[in-house]
């Protein structure tokens, strides 16, 4: 049968409440042919994550609701194998409750590092223009680092980022350092002609969102977009939650985005998708959605991510267009369209200007 994960949040709740409330959805869970497996549970947030097995959601859903009244505000159905590389495999489970293995509550709460790779070209010759496109070596570095920090890749279907997912912030957050230090000393060396960004966010199974952890992973994907070359972008939640200061110290390639910046950051990137094929979206009709001035829009994009607003707008479509680009599904003149370029040659020269090799000689 499918598997699903619902959502609860409460005002107030215990590990022994929840105890309580699974001992009763047991109780009723024959009757409507489903399985309570155990709770993932954050008593200072107030929110419990349930893993349920049965014929649909909403048989899930009446299992709770006649039980004992504790309608979820959220039910998704998700992968099996999703499910172990996010939550693993290596917790216990106590009435319902699931544990770590040093005996402390799981939250469900996880961490997620994305790591944007992009090669470098000059156009001297086919293996240099290769390099654009392959970076093998940097990414099996990249792997073994990650599962050296006890992280685990996860599958990236929407661009060639890498996305890893850790239970333990300071694994994540220590991880992240050594990749930064890593591809630092080989480009300075020579050994590497790339660039790269990473962000680090946090967030947890399910939200109103409909996928698993989709809400985490796409905060994540816009902290490495908002981050400079070397640069690491973190959530205010990971500097707050991590030993911080110890493992970074002075690094000054590490931006910290607030809460109030996570809100604008989340709003600018959900209206800047919306229209990123419209090359009729302007400055002012972005300042207008987002109900700021001219100035404020600048003064707070200028602050999050150190570009304009029209600069960052542009290193969004950049992006967006060389994972197309990629895929090798478009020509020039539709991935043009597709990022808001009515100008194919307009488009070319963009994309020159910001990855030193034109589309065509990629495609």
């Amino acid at each position: 049968m499918p598997i699903y994960m619902d959502y609860h949040i409460l005002d107030e709740v215990t590990i022994e409440q929840v105890k309580q409330a699974h001992l009763i959805d047991k109780k009723t869970q024959d009757k409507y042919n489903v399985k309570y497996h155990q709770f993932w549970v954050n008593e200072k947030a107030g929110t419990v994550f349930c893993l349920i097995e049965g014929p649909n959601a909403d048989a899930c859903e009446q299992v709770h609701r006649e039980a004992h009244g504790d309608v979820s505000c959220n039910i998704i159905e998700v992968e099996a194998g999703l499910m172990d590389l996010f939550m693993g495999k290596t917790h216990s489970v106590a009435h319902g409750v699931v544990y770590n293995r040093d005996g402390s509550i799981d939250s469900g709460f996880r961490y997620l590092l994305v790591i944007d790779i992009v090669g470098k070209t000059n156009l001297l010759n086919h293996d240099h223009i290769q390099q654009f496109s392959l970076l093998g070596i940097q990414r099996k570095y990249t792997y073994s680092e990650i599962q050296l920090f006890e992280g685990h890749e996860i599958k990236n279907l929407s661009d060639d980022s890498i996305i890893a997912v850790f239970k333990d912030v300071n694994k994540a957050l220590e991880c992240a350092v050594k990749l930064q230090n890593g591809f630092a000393t080989r480009i300075e060396q020579g050994e590497w002609d790339v660039e790269f960004r990473m962000g680090l966010g946090d967030g947890q199974p399910v939200t109103m969102k409909e996928g698993f952890f989709e809400e985490a992973v796409d905060f994540s994907k816009h902290l490495s977009l908002i981050s400079d070359d070397g640069t690491i972008t973190i959530s205010n939640n990971v500097q707050k939650l991590s030993d911080f200061n110890k493992i970074c110290g002075a690094n000054e390639k590490i931006r910290i985005v607030s809460e109030r910046q996570r809100d604008f950051a989340e709003n600018f990137f959900k209206h800047t998708q919306i229209h990123l094929a419209d090359s009729n979206f302007s400055i002012i009709s972005l300042s207008a959605e987002l109900g700021v001035s001219r100035t404020q829009l600048y003064r707070k994009t200028m602050a999050l991510t150190g570009r304009s607003p029209v600069s960052f707008i542009r290193d969004i479509k950049m992006h967006k267009a060389r994972n197309l680009i990629k895929r090798e599904s478009l020509n020039i003149c539709e991935i043009a369209l597709e990022v808001g370029y009515n100008n194919p040659s307009y488009f070319s020269k963009c994309f020159l200007d910001r990855f030193g090799i034109v589309p065509s000689k990629i495609l």
